[in-house]
């Protein structure tokens, strides 16, 4: 008998871990991820690419099945799937795996909510169906994270590992809900191998299609597992194979053991960072160097150059054109400006640290932030790369005009396993962003709904919480 595929043995490994087979801490990470995503997707619902996105979902039509949150009302899985997924992404605000730099929950999350609400699936069955995406998404990212150079091949590619693995971690939790057995979740794989995209071009130049790309994967994910069902069939060496996902994205460059050294034995879901910040996690750092200056007491008007030293592979999206990182435009394109973390460290804002009142278009054209990102380099530093991509550290130094030169180093993250977040931060974080669009009983009864996830014997009754939020469009 041959051996098992890469596709085959993920899809055993999914078959294998159901609820009661899930180690506590992988339990307990789910539950806080759902939280986590339910918060940015609400926080996020206003902007105007969600409005895009639920005025595209809206024109097709199709039948109710999931909440399309902001929309106050149901619509096909897939597209469910699609707006949660982009709200989910849109704020940079979502956890990130390490070494792999991926963003497991923002794809795997809605699109396994939406399926869920669609079958009525219990929370048991949602917290192993959304650890066991979770799971695969990040061990395909770390087969394509190359030891040698210290960085993701998918990222040196100019490709969105988040979105390509996503989509086919997305269809094991779809697959999983829609019970199917080995075979067909090996098909959902084989399918899913084939809708995997999204390049990152958008984080060093602008424009907002970044924020489509977790949609779009989950959107993915939902479309493979549904096709399975109408029949369409996959390669079980999608993933190994002469013309598989590998060879097609890494040129043939990857790990196989990364996929399946410790499968089911050692999880990688828990120690997925849960971001602090709501910016591209390359910049937390910068930002709690600058913060550390801030409680120093350091004198703004006194500064005459700042410095902010980071892994090479940063400087790309950090500060590369400086000349556009220096002078955002908007509250996105700040969210991916080494300068701009700086100054927002500097000047201080809410909740962790800085929080999404820090993020707006008005602060990114801000006089006296632009001023302060004037003084602000991105260089390339030996020892954030020594370091990188496990963390993703800064080092600022700032000359003074009197010629003192002052350095604050931030080797590690805070929202990792070596600086996690307390339940209590996390709470905050999602009270901080679903405070502006829901009541506080509403609140507290999500975070309840959340916290005994597993003791829901239907997942609508989590979504049902959200049926009277609604987005008004915004007036042409």
């Amino acid at each position: 008998m041959p051996e098992p595929t890469l596709a085959q043995q993920l899809a055993r490994f999914a078959i294998d871990n159901s609820f009661d087979q899930l180690p506590s801490d992988v339990v307990d990470s789910v539950r806080k991820r759902v939280l986590d995503i339910l918060g940015i997707c609400i926080a996020s619902s206003t902007l105007d690419t969600s409005q895009g996105a639920r005025a595209f979902v809206a024109s097709q039509g199709g039948h109710p099945q999931a909440l399309g949150i902001g929309m106050g009302s149901r619509v096909p899985t897939t597209q469910a799937a699609f707006i949660n997924g982009v709200l989910a992404h849109s704020l940079d605000y979502d956890d990130t795996h390490l070494p792999s730099i991926l963003h497991p929950s923002a794809t795997v999350v809605p699109a396994a909510i939406a399926a869920a609400e669609e079958v009525g699936a219990d929370g048991k069955a949602l917290i192993a169906a959304i650890a066991c995406g979770l799971e695969v998404c990040v061990r395909l990212g770390m087969a394509g994270y190359d030891d040698e150079s210290g960085n993701s091949l998918f990222f040196e590619h100019g490709q969105h590992a988040t979105s390509i693995c996503g989509a086919l971690g997305a269809a094991v939790s779809v697959g999983l809900l829609y019970g199917f057995d080995e075979s067909t979740i090996t098909h959902s794989l084989g399918l899913a191998g084939s809708m995997a995209s999204g390049i990152i071009e958008a984080n060093r130049t602008g424009g907002t299609v970044k924020r489509m790309h977790c949609g779009w994967a989950a959107h993915a994910a939902v479309s493979a597992a549904q096709l399975v069902r109408h029949g369409f069939t996959g390669p079980p060496t999608v993933l190994e194979g002469r013309f598989g996902f590998f060879e097609a994205w890494l040129h043939g460059r990857f790990n196989a053991s990364a996929i399946t050294e410790g499968l089911g034995i050692r999880w990688e879901v828990p120690g997925i960072f849960f971001k602090p910040y709501p910016a591209n996690h390359f910049s937390h750092t910068a930002i709690d160097a600058a913060a550390a200056f801030r409680r120093r007491g350091l004198d703004l008007d006194e500064i005459e150059s700042i410095e902010l030293g980071v892994a090479g592979p940063i400087v790309h999206t950090l500060g590369e054109p400086i000349a556009v990182k220096r002078l955002p435009e908007t509250g996105y394109m700040a969210q991916f400006s080494g300068p701009y973390a700086v100054v927002a460290g500097l000047l201080g804002g809410g909740g962790l640290e800085v929080s999404l009142e820090d993020y707006t278009d008005e602060l990114a054209r801000d006089p006296r932030r632009r001023q302060l990102m004037q003084l602000v380099s991105v260089v390339e530093d030996e020892r954030c790369n020594e370091i990188f991509p496990h963390q993703f550290p800064s080092v600022l130094r700032i000359r003074l005009r009197d010629g003192q030169e002052l350095v604050e180093e931030a080797l590690v993250n805070r929202g990792g396993p070596e600086r996690p977040l307390s339940y209590e931060e996390l709470a905050t974080k999602f009270k901080d962003n679903v405070g502006r669009e829901l009541s506080p009983e509403v609140t507290t009864h999500l975070q309840s709904l959340v916290a005994r996830l597993e003791e829901l014997d239907d997942v609508r009754e989590l979504l049902a919480t959200l049926e009277d939020f609604v987005v008004t469009p915004s007036p042409e």
